[in-house]
């Protein structure tokens, strides 16, 4: 076994005591910091919502995807129509044309709905004095969620 003398028995001893009060006040002042980061968030002029649940929630969405159904059917049956007596190069082109068509239409029919969803985010932003709201999936920590405010917006509740 390993004879330690009176002097180095003490140095390790307060060593291990030194280690013990630096950790213990390290974790007092990341306390006192996370109680001062979540004061700051409550008084935080940055708001954050969940964008694509507020585009899915939208009562305008569910009648863009129901025209956006009867456009993809309709392609469908244009393809399988005209399709009939092309060669597969001809295929090829004819179905990439309809998919263009369709990523237009889709761009169409939801737009309006991007357009109504960010402007009830400002309506609720400007009231609670927000300067800049974020999406949450891009926020680490902190800001106001206005996310249930936004969809009370334009829903009319």
């Amino acid at each position: 076994m390993l004879k330690l003398e009176k002097k180095q028995i003490k140095l390790i001893t307060l060593a291990v005591a030194a280690v013990f009060i630096l950790g213990t006040v390290g974790v007092a002042i990341g306390q006192y910091g996370t109680s001062q980061a979540s004061a700051a968030a409550n008084t935080s002029k940055v708001g954050v919502v969940n964008h694509q649940m507020l585009v899915s929630q939208h009562p305008d969405m569910a009648k863009a995807q129901e025209a956006m159904q009867a456009e993809v059917a309709q392609a469908k049956k244009d393809f399988d129509e005209k399709s009939a007596n092309m060669n597969d190069k001809e295929q090829q082109d004819y179905y990439l044309q309809l998919q263009q068509r369709l990523n237009l239409k889709q761009q169409e029919l939801i737009a309006p709905v991007f357009d109504k969803v960010d402007a009830a985010i400002k309506a609720v932003a400007d009231s609670k004095g927000l300067s800049i709201v974020l999406d949450k999936g891009n926020v680490v920590y902190g800001g106001q969620d206005i996310t249930d405010e936004v969809v009370k917006k334009f829903s009319g509740k």
